[in-house]
């Protein structure tokens, strides 16, 4: 087994609690419906109650090379804004990973956004599998892709996917 991994960094005009929401909380409901309806079909909760050793099925639109992943998730830390899953079933593994492990956490940016840091892609490879460039590239394109669009409907809707206040 070959462990690789890959890391990026992406900011957003979006504070770390409300971008830490949207992804990790409003990810079932705002990214099929809203963000990318015909790209993502569904998120469905198969396993668990949403938190630590959850599993999630993401089922992707028609012309999708992907059909579909399962996710579990590993660790939540809402007062720290970090959370982690791993991708354990489905065609993005391409029969030659384990799985794909994440690891995402958001930081106060000087600007009021955030800094997210992201380990995109700890590959878990079945022997000593080569993972190519352009492979790497496209999964942290499509990463990208959905942090701006997430960023771009909490922009439209300032309302949206606020922390609650104790």
């Amino acid at each position: 087994m070959v462990v690789f991994i890959d890391t990026m960094e992406v900011t957003t005009k979006i504070p770390p609690a409300r971008m830490f929401r949207a992804l990790v909380f409003g990810y079932d409901n705002l990214i099929p419906r809203i963000i990318v309806p015909k790209a993502i079909w569904n998120v469905q909760l198969i396993e668990g109650d949403g938190g630590p050793g959850s599993i999630k099925k993401i089922t992707f639109g028609e012309g999708s090379l992907v059909k579909y992943v399962k996710h579990k998730i590993e660790a939540i830390d809402e007062k720290d804004f970090s959370f982690n899953y791993s991708v354990i079933e489905g065609d993005a593994l391409m029969n030659n990973l384990e799985k794909i492990s994440n690891d995402i956490k958001f930081m106060a940016a000087p600007d009021g956004g955030s800094i997210c840091k992201i380990s995109i892609s700890n590959h878990y490879t079945i022997g000593d599998i080569y993972i190519k460039e352009e492979d790497i590239k496209a999964e942290r394109d499509r990463a990208l892709g959905l942090f701006k669009a997430v960023e771009a409907n909490l922009l439209a809707n300032r309302d949206a996917c606020k922390m609650k206040v104790d």
